[in-house]
């Protein structure tokens, strides 16, 4: 090698400590950059922004909700948990909602704050176009959020649905209709892209002392996996119109209960 090349190759070659910073940095954008680069949405929950990364739900990035297993009454209280949500999204742009059923319930979601002049349905065949829905409606900017109903959700789906929401700032949300069986807990187990996992089931409600056979809704809400933040669990009342939600009274003084560890697995 003569003098020439070795000049050459010095000055295109940066010192070795850079070239791994500029990597991480490349590796960063094309996972989808750091969580928080389109904005936060705290809950208004002290207990629960706690276990989140800079406070609050971070946006322009994947989030997956579930019930329990092959449960109905569970996926109808993880939508409404989900509809809070989307009904807090400022500016109160358009959500798009894609599923291959016909059983969206108008009036729950606005019961939870989800307006159904905010909401755009889109019925799918299948999983597989539900996903290819959300990924073209997580092109559109003028979109608060997608929202996406499967039972199967691939990791490289995922990883589309998350470069996707990265991109334009649309916050993605997948909604897992578990079914029954020892295919459902493969799906359950199978690692996702997802910025976090959310568990929301149903709890005996709390009778209120001044209404005899009237009980407030109580949901139990699990924090399963957040990256950068602390799996936990809390027990809320359920949404009011607005989409807050707010600790069960007997529980606001009490530390978050932590969620069972998941085990860890390989994403690729």
């Amino acid at each position: 090698m003569d003098a020439t090349a070795e000049s050459w190759l010095g000055a295109a070659l940066p010192p070795p400590h850079e070239g791994l910073t500029a990597l991480k940095e490349r590796v960063g954008k094309l996972a989808g950059g750091s969580l928080g680069d389109h904005g936060l949405l705290p809950f208004g929950v002290p207990a629960i922004d706690a276990a989140l990364p800079g406070g609050g739900l971070a946006r322009g990035v994947l989030h997956e909700l579930s019930g329990l297993d092959g449960d109905e009454e569970d996926g109808a209280v993880a939508a409404g948990f989900l509809a809070g949500i989307l009904a807090r999204l400022t500016p109160p742009q358009p959500v798009l909602w894609c599923l291959a059923a016909d059983d969206l319930h108008g009036p729950g979601l606005a019961a939870c704050g989800l307006m159904p002049r905010r909401l755009l349905s889109a019925r799918a065949r299948d999983d597989r176009t539900v996903l290819e829905a959300m990924e073209d409606g997580l092109k559109v900017p003028a979109l608060a959020a997608v929202v996406g109903e499967v039972g199967t959700l691939p990791l490289t789906a995922s990883r589309r649905l998350q470069l996707a929401a990265a991109s334009s700032g649309v916050t993605a949300f997948v909604l897992r209709r578990w079914r029954s069986g020892t295919q459902a807990a493969a799906e359950r187990s199978a690692p996702v892209a997802a910025a976090t996992r959310w568990r929301v089931s149903a709890r005996p409600s709390r009778p209120i002392d001044s209404e005899p056979g009237i009980g407030r809704l109580l949901w139990q809400v699990e924090l399963l996996r957040c990256r950068g933040g602390v799996p936990a669990q809390w027990i809320v009342e359920a949404c009011d119109a607005t989409g807050h939600v707010a600790l069960a009274a007997e529980l606001a003084d009490r530390a978050p209960a932590p969620a069972k560890r998941q085990p860890l697995r390989a994403t690729g």
